[in-house]
């Protein structure tokens, strides 16, 4: 619920059967998890004390109390004749995934926001092929701005593959997934188009796809999969030029939807008219046997553009993605391509040609090996740390989505950075408000350092729901724990 100012009334109906022991805890409770959860909006202006009192029927200290706890533990905040307004720890939107900058960490601070795994054994080997092969390039002008063709034809061939026939010149090689993203964005979806995104869900997808202007409209997205009769009410509803969706190991929740729920959600888009922008940077990390992504959506839906990238199955380092697009659209994706820039590193892309052209499966195992293995142990560590937080153990993917007992991930992230580790919680996932039950925890790193870091989160929680935020603790542990 977002709006500039909430009624007594209102605020009474939303807070009823708190906590009345004491009274102030729990209504300061109450109010914590609203407005962690997008409830009650960021900047809105809570009832007066007295108007609030009355709603109630408690005592003056009562509110007066509560809306202080509010204020001491950055809910909310007073202004001087104006009244009291709401806000979240850090901001509205704490910029707290650091893919958005980059920046390496160390003192023994554990990074748990960016989610991209170190290079895989071997990749050395295959640059060093690469810039071998790099002097019979050297005499051309290097700009290929749908990508070098050998490139084109060897992406192409892992759609053929998967079942959905795609010849060279349907695809358009781009500096990493977000920079294809942003192109469709540019090129599909103006100012006055609708972009219909899922919540929770990636945040640089969202900033990319509204490169062109585009208005956001979200639908949330069950913990326990898609809701299609609100995706269709929401759709029928607004109308969207764009929808954006990650049907294969979704980020942030490692949901993979049903071939049944593809076929009617391809239906759907194909009768309004929308464009679906399929987000596939994860389909190759199925984890376990039975797990794996399932039919390509743009098998079921022609108008798809698909949205690749070599960053998460193989090195966050190798910055080059892809857009997979029918026919029909290529020349509209490729001239606003080139008003972005003019093509990626002719090295980056000999690499990733070797890559797709050779024997690309053993690197893979051993990708989805480690990554089993760092999900696991960080499972594990949940369950002996924090055994109240619920998690569902994704089949594949990068991150395990975690749901709190109570609000409180924005605080928690506050908090957990005291204690040495930084992460990202479920507001940041939100394009437009709450989610404050949740968190993401990657699992790209380590097993030893993802047991400490559940380790150090137990001992940030445990500050946050004890009421004592702010509490300047160092990071836990004898030894500090390195981050390559």
């Amino acid at each position: 619920m977002t709006q500039s100012t909430l009624t007594a009334a209102r605020l009474a109906t939303l807070v009823a059967g708190f906590d009345r022991s004491p009274a102030y805890v729990g209504l300061a409770d109450a109010l914590r998890e609203l407005i962690g959860d997008g409830r009650i909006g960021y900047g809105t202006r809570l009832p007066s004390e007295r108007d609030l009192t009355d709603a109630l029927g408690v005592s003056r200290t009562t509110v007066t109390r509560a809306y202080a706890v509010l204020r001491e533990s950055h809910y909310a905040e007073a202004r001087q004749g104006a009244g009291t307004f709401t806000r979240l720890p850090g901001g509205r939107t704490r910029a707290l995934d650091r893919a958005l900058w980059p920046s390496d960490v160390g003192n023994g601070v554990i990074d748990l926001v960016c989610a991209a795994a170190t290079a895989p054994p071997g990749i050395a080997a295959v640059y060093a092929e690469a810039a071998a092969d790099l002097p019979a390039h050297l005499g051309g002008h290097g700009y290929f701005p749908a990508g070098m063709p050998d490139l084109q034809a060897a992406i192409a061939a892992t759609y053929d593959a998967r079942g959905l026939p795609t010849a060279p010149e349907q695809v358009i090689v781009t500096p990493g997934a977000l920079a294809a993203t942003a192109v469709v964005g540019s090129a599909l979806a103006g100012a006055r188009e609708r972009v219909l995104v899922e919540s929770p869900t990636y945040p640089n997808a969202v900033r990319a796809l509204r490169t062109g202007g585009g208005r956001l409209t979200t639908i949330a997205l069950d913990p326990s999969g898609w809701d299609l009769d609100a995706v269709t009410a929401t759709v029928t509803r607004h109308k969207p030029r764009l929808v954006h969706l990650m049907p294969d190991f979704h980020n942030p929740t490692g949901l993979v939807m049903s071939e049944a729920d593809r076929e009617r959600y391809a239906g759907l888009l194909a009768r309004h008219d929308a464009v679906p922008v399929v987000d596939e940077a994860h389909h190759l990390l199925a984890l376990d046997d039975d797990a794996r992504a399932g039919t390509p959506f743009a098998s079921l839906a022609k108008d798809a553009v698909c949205v690749g990238s070599a960053s998460k199955s193989i090195w966050g380092g190798l910055r080059l993605g892809w857009i997979r697009a029918p026919h029909a659209l290529v020349d509209r994706l490729t001239r606003a391509r080139v008003g972005l820039d003019l093509g990626v590193p002719v090295l980056e892309q000999l690499v990733l040609t070797r890559l797709l052209t050779g024997d690309l499966e053993p690197l893979l195992r051993g990708q989805r090996a480690r990554l089993r293995e760092q999900r696991d142990a960080m499972a594990g560590a949940l369950a002996e740390h924090l055994p109240d937080w619920e998690f569902r153990p994704p089949g594949g993917g990068m991150a395990l989505w975690c749901h709190l007992p109570v609000a409180g991930a924005t605080a928690l992230s506050t908090e957990a950075e005291r204690h040495g580790v930084l992460l990202a919680p479920g507001p940041s996932f939100a394009p437009e408000g709450g989610l404050d039950r949740y968190v993401r925890l990657p699992y790209a790193i380590a097993a030893p350092q993802l047991v400490e870091a559940v380790r150090r989160i137990a001992d940030a929680w445990a500050v946050v729901t004890s009421g004592r935020l702010g509490a300047p603790t160092p990071p836990s542990g004898s030894e500090p724990v390195l981050v390559a």
